[in-house]
């Protein structure tokens, strides 16, 4: 009787493990991301305003090294016109955003003679402790000659992920990676996956990513970014 009644509870339980198997990949498939929407056109850019009690809009702020993205400590930035001077607000440039799938390369030249970055697509050239700061994305990595893809970002149940690995901020003669991930798909220090919220039916958009400084002499500086504003598909 012992005998017969063992192999039926090994055939069970096999047949139930084959079920599994079955069953969990179809599971682990859909909550990775099957269904995301690939979002191809621009990411227009509202402009960033620190009139309410919280910022709004485009804006950065660097950490210092050993600081933390929630609580800093913040680097301040003299020609911020934000009480919180760690604010740098950024205005949208002539494209008037974030353009995916394609590069917004840096002109040439890329500064001016006083060090000033001249790129003025994505964003217009802001002032950072005096000398102006702007942001290009380009196939290949200014410091580390690495190959990059062109940004994209993707929405799923009004969640954005995606990449924004090429994306460069130019100061002051000086080329730094601020995307996430960092060239080779890396996410160093306290470099943050992109992330955000998406509303289908306005089109408004928060995104958002932290970027770790990796050599130069900004190593181990951290980029917070903060974009919002209306996407436009492309036609």
């Amino acid at each position: 009787m012992g005998y017969r009644f063992r192999p039926r509870i090994a055939l069970g339980l096999l047949a139930l493990g084959a079920l599994a198997v079955a069953v969990i990949p179809t599971v682990s498939a859909g909550a990775s991301g099957s269904g995301a929407k690939s979002l191809v056109g621009t990411f227009k850019l509202a402009a960033g305003s620190c009139a309410g009690a919280i910022p709004t809009g485009t804006y950065f702020r660097m950490i210092f090294p050993g600081g933390t993205i929630a609580g800093g400590k913040f680097f301040d930035n003299p020609d911020s016109t934000c009480t919180d001077r760690s604010y740098t607000l950024a205005t949208p440039g002539v494209a008037g955003g974030v353009e995916t799938t394609k590069y917004q390369v840096n002109p040439a030249p890329a500064f001016s003679a006083t060090g000033s970055a001249l790129a003025d697509s994505i964003i217009e050239p802001q002032s950072f402790t005096a000398i102006n700061f702007s942001i290009s994305t380009n196939p290949t990595d200014p410091t580390s000659g690495v190959a990059l893809p062109a940004p994209a970002i993707k929405v799923k149940n009004g969640k954005l992920s995606g990449q924004v690995e090429a994306w460069t901020a130019d100061w002051n003669n000086l080329s730094f990676n601020q995307g996430s991930p960092k060239p080779g798909g890396t996410l160093p220090g306290l470099t943050q996956a992109v992330s955000g919220t998406y509303n289908a039916k306005t089109h408004a958009f928060v995104l958002t990513w932290a970027s770790s400084v990796v050599g130069g002499p900004f190593n181990g500086f951290t980029g917070y970014w903060h974009l919002q504003g209306v996407f436009k598909a492309a036609k």
